[in-house]
């Protein structure tokens, strides 16, 4: 019999919300359907300007919260309403929420995100499952990444280690040995597309850099780029994770100390980028024969031919090629996530995180 159950999405693009219906059958798996809802650019602003700044007054914080809630619950019921499915042969939602702040490294480790779950929960009729992180770093891991679990569930191979690079607004990689004697490791490499998506918005007026054109025009400011690239967290060993709150505009203008051209940080920003990916993957070199490629990342063409540049004989790919398109792959991760927390399955990779041991991920809030 299948289970039907939805994954909710928003990334550190803080750009809106993937939504995707997903069946388990007999431990297969099947995308049913999709879809995207954009936020407001009133809320994007909102957050951004708060995982930035690092600071809110608790009226804004907690209408942020709620709106976000209502805009996930539209991105349900958009999706059951064009699949013509009922909400009550849906088992669970799994909900990551927005996050506004994570910071894995102290004794006072946390990770926060918002967007009510208990709203979305009596609003959307549906059994919501949320709060995956916490669990994890309770235990002493990072948190994240969370979904090298629905990385190996889905696209490990006996006979070829893998590795699923996540390019959103942070980028994050999983390797997948083919050996399962092996330990899987995730990290987040540093950033993805954050960067260049708040440089285009302020410079070009637009949230992205459409296939790297505008990147693509400028040229690597070497003094630039070498500074950026001294930045200690690149040189950090794994388990580790990053965001937002750490890699933004106020990081970057710190080290914009003299007058360039802004499409020459733009292309700056893409060497950043393709260069603390290729570095992380090469790192592994001899055991990765393939690297399969998701997130809005996978549409820049440019930012890939940078990468496919540096890593040689190891092959680029979308996830397409492995049967799930890369806008989907952690809408569809968070569903399954949440199917582990309904079976009283564990949720965390310690090997990824940092963790000490394994746990069940996620709280759940259901009316």
């Amino acid at each position: 019999m299948d289970e039907l159950y939805i994954g909710l999405m928003s990334g550190t693009s803080c750009d809106g919300i993937d939504a995707c219906l997903v069946s388990f059958s007999n431990d297969e798996f099947n995308l049913i359907g999709s879809l995207y809802q954009a936020y407001p650019d009133e809320i994007r602003q909102s957050l951004l300007d708060l995982i930035s700044k690092q600071e809110s007054c608790l009226d804004t914080l907690s209408i942020l919260d709620h709106d976000l809630a209502a805009i996930n619950t539209l991105a349900v019921k958009r999706l059951l309403q064009e699949l013509n499915v009922r909400h009550d042969s849906v088992k669970a939602i799994g909900y990551h929420g927005q996050t506004i702040y994570h910071c894995p490294q102290d004794e006072h480790r946390n990770s926060m995100q918002i967007g009510d779950p208990s709203f979305l929960a009596t609003r959307a009729s549906i059994p919501v499952v949320a709060d995956f992180r916490r669990m994890d770093m309770a235990v002493g891991g990072q948190g994240a990444p969370m979904v090298p679990g629905f990385h190996q569930y889905l696209f490990s191979n006996p006979v070829e280690t893998r590795a699923i690079l996540n390019i959103g607004g942070i980028a994050n990689l999983t390797i997948l040995p083919s050996f399962e004697t092996e330990d899987i490791i995730g990290f987040d490499t540093g950033p993805g597309n954050c960067l260049m998506d708040e440089w285009s918005l302020q410079h070009q007026q637009k949230p992205f850099d459409e296939n790297g054109d505008w990147a693509k025009q400028g040229s690597v400011i070497p003094e630039l780029l070498k500074q950026l690239q001294q930045d200690p967290y690149f040189a950090k060993p794994h388990p580790k994770s990053t965001g937002r709150e750490y890699f933004n505009q106020h990081w970057l203008a710190q080290k914009l100390t003299v007058e360039v051209k802004p499409q020459d940080v733009q292309a700056s920003l893409a060497q950043l980028t393709a260069n603390s990916i290729s570095e992380a993957i090469k790192a592994y070199y001899g055991k990765i024969q393939h690297v399969f490629v998701c997130g809005g990342g996978a549409h820049n063409e440019f930012l890939l031919s940078l990468i496919q540049a540096q890593l040689g004989p190891i092959k680029l790919d979308s996830t397409s090629a492995l049967g799930l398109a890369p806008d989907w792959v952690e809408a569809c991760a968070f569903a399954w996530l949440a199917r582990q927390r309904i079976e009283g399955l564990v949720g965390n990779i310690p090997s990824v995180t940092g963790a000490n041991k394994p746990v069940i991920c996620g709280a759940v809030y259901q009316i």
